[in-house]
């Protein structure tokens, strides 16, 4: 199992949308998400986890390395909506990563706007 993105830009902020299962065979098409998310983006970036069954090993580390790279890039990362039993460890190399209880929690957070353009993958 793999997982499903959908990527939309607000002002100041783009929303990443994960559904499925973020593990070792979805990994690389998470990193391509956030790729996409920097390239038409600005801004920080709340990785929704509504959809999201939930992650192994590797998925954890593939989150932590996005927060990375997108603090290369000067824009932060913020989780929504954990999904149940599940917690994210941060080592000391991985940027603050502010967690909000659902997806609505997080734009309030942030004052956002009306949505203003939306990607999504293929089946």
């Amino acid at each position: 199992m793999t997982i499903e993105w959908h990527y939309t830009t607000r002002q100041d902020l783009g929303v990443l949308s994960l559904a499925g299962y973020l593990g070792a065979d979805a990994t690389d098409r998470f990193t391509g998400a956030i790729g996409w998310a920097i390239a038409r983006g600005t801004g920080l970036v709340i990785l929704d986890l509504t959809g999201l069954l939930g992650w192994s090993a590797g998925g954890q580390i593939a989150i932590a390395q996005a927060a990375r790279r997108l603090a290369v890039h000067g824009r932060r990362l913020e989780l929504a909506a954990v999904p149940a039993g599940r917690s994210l460890v941060l080592d000391a190399t991985c940027p603050p990563v502010a967690v909000h209880c659902d997806l609505a929690a997080a734009l309030a957070a942030h004052g956002a706007c009306d949505m203003a353009e939306q990607w999504t993958t293929d089946d």
